[in-house]
């Protein structure tokens, strides 16, 4: 369940890849088939990891008869930089150390294992399989990779794992519409804004955007922060600062808000990030509210008046101290949470109209038979015209009449979508909230007043529900923590013990044993 912890420039000094002549060959071709030797080129650029070629490469070119295509290949090296005065041993010692040489071919393979070796490249790329072999019997496979393996390894190590919510866009600073009202406050608070917005789209910084009907509901402008450049008091070396994080006034009943926090939270966990933070003024008394609920601090006060919030993410084993509360502690971890034996687990049956109105993000159309096996991205379910407040907010609300007076703030919940013929994820556990409160209640106005359109229900189906004869309805509030990819599936669950031969009908507690099986199907793109 863990994440790749990604590096960025002001992190590290720049790696070095050493790279056999099949590659310097193929870099600079136009053929399709050499696609992906260029898009190696493009991101060892854009993420200013450095292309090293060796004399060994020199000298296999000058083994080839054709002349004319010599001169081309030769000509190719001039771009990339030169590993100079290598001190190499003599063949005998060569031999010893990576293998037998039997050919002019095997002597430059060693002596670029050599280099390796030596410290002078990170990692060497070839699409020699015979030297890749080589490299494995000297201990230094993980060091030799062929292009398609670093091109694996650029993306994990540099380009962030995405978080894709329903109505937000990712998108650079470039594309906005300065002109949208929505910067209007921004341009009242700071002198300068325009000069700053203008200097985000020269540096393409990213952004996530709200877009409702085409209007623009929200921004959040990000920047990856060198430590030296953060205002923070708290230790780590990877920041993100929310720059700007904005709503258009019309849409703030709609939780938005809410919903791009998530969004940054759960980018933020899922990039190991070890802090997030962001500057309000004090009269920004709805946003504050909204970053202390899930675990930011005020640290400090700029010279301009501004508040500095910050959020530590947490890594590693997450233990709260015996007098800590619970439910508190998950506040402050956010979007992670304690799992541990204080807190019970329980699975909650949910139908697949009320998930896809809940939890949005997961709920997938099935793929039609025609196009299963292709690459076709699966089409969400949710409808332009559902309620968005509660598929947008963290804090959500689940109603039954389950008579699971066990629940307790900080328990928590595993849903479990039921037969759905229209949704993906029918009949697997695809959601984790924790209880926040659990209430009771038999009057119609009362429950619409508690749940403050965050139910999945309409008015008319809240006052049909409380006016039902029976036990009162359970009002459970939750946080949404996270959707697991892929799903826990019914076969999985009945097989490992988790379900006892079918799933539960109404809310049903599992034994820690069960909770442990579950965890091993579940990954929520970070450590639980």
């Amino acid at each position: 369940m863990s994440a790749v912890p990604l590096l960025t420039s002001s992190m590290t000094n720049a790696f070095k890849f050493l790279i056999d002549t099949n590659v310097v060959i193929g870099l600079e071709d136009n053929s399709p088939a050499d696609a992906r030797l260029t898009d190696l080129a493009r991101k060892c650029s854009t993420h200013g990891v450095r292309l090293f070629v060796d004399s060994a490469v020199d000298d296999d070119i000058q083994r080839d008869r054709d002349a004319e295509r010599r001169s081309i290949t030769l000509s190719k090296l001039e771009r990339f930089e030169r590993l100079a005065g290598v001190p190499y041993p003599d063949d005998a010692e060569l031999a010893r150390r990576y293998g037998a040489i039997s050919s002019d071919n095997d002597l430059s393979d060693v002596r670029l294992l050599f280099c390796l070796e030596q410290g002078a490249a990170d990692f060497l790329i070839t699409q020699d399989v015979k030297l890749i072999k080589r490299a494995s019997r000297c201990l230094l496979s993980g060091r030799v990779m062929s292009v398609e393996d670093a091109l694996v390894w650029l993306r994990q190590t540099f380009e962030p794992t995405s978080v894709e919510l329903p109505h937000v866009t990712e998108q650079e600073a470039y594309a906005l519409d300065r002109s949208h009202p929505i910067f209007d406050g921004l341009r009242d608070d700071y002198t300068g804004f325009d000069q700053w917005l203008e200097k985000c789209a020269r540096k393409h910084r990213k952004c996530w955007t709200v877009m409702v009907g085409g209007e623009l509901a929200g921004v959040v402008i990000r920047k990856d922060e060198a430590r030296r450049d953060a205002c923070i008091q708290s230790s780590g070396e990877k920041i993100l600062k929310l720059c700007t994080f904005k709503m258009a006034p019309e849409f703030r009943g709609e939780k938005f808000g809410e919903h791009l926090l998530k969004q940054s939270l759960w980018f933020a966990q899922a990039n190991c990030y070890d802090v997030v933070y962001l500057t309000a003024f004090a009269d920004k008394e709805e946003l504050i509210s909204l970053l202390q609920s899930y675990g930011f601090s005020q640290t400090s006060r700029l010279q301009n008046g501004e508040l500095v919030f910050e959020k530590v993410l947490l890594h590693g084993d997450l233990n709260p101290s015996s007098q800590e509360d619970v439910l508190d502690f998950d506040r402050k971890c956010y979007p992670r949470f304690y799992d541990g034996q204080r807190a019970a687990k329980y699975c909650v049956p949910i139908k697949g109209e009320y998930h896809k109105k809940l939890f949005p993000e997961i709920s997938f159309r099935k793929v039609l038979p025609l196009f299963e096996g292709t690459d076709l991205t699966n089409e969400l379910a949710a409808t332009p015209d559902q309620a968005r407040v509660p598929g947008n907010c963290i804090r959500k609300v689940y109603l039954c009449r389950a008579k699971a007076s066990s629940l307790r703030p900080g328990d928590l919940l595993f849903f479990y979508l039921s037969k759905d013929d229209e949704l993906e994820a029918s009949q697997s556990i695809t959601t984790v909230g924790i209880v926040e409160s659990v209430s009771e209640c038999d009057d119609a106005s009362d429950l619409i007043r508690m749940t403050a359109k965050r139910s999945v229900f309409s008015r008319d189906e809240l006052v049909e529900l409380a006016g039902d004869s029976g036990s009162p309805v359970k009002v459970i509030d939750f946080l949404l923590v996270g959707h697991s990819r892929p799903t826990a599936k019914l076969a999985d669950l009945v097989a490992g013990g988790v379900f006892n031969g079918r799933p539960p009908q109404s809310i049903a507690k599992l034994s820690e044993d069960r909770f442990l099986v579950l965890k091993g199907m579940l990954d929520l793109g970070f450590d639980a």
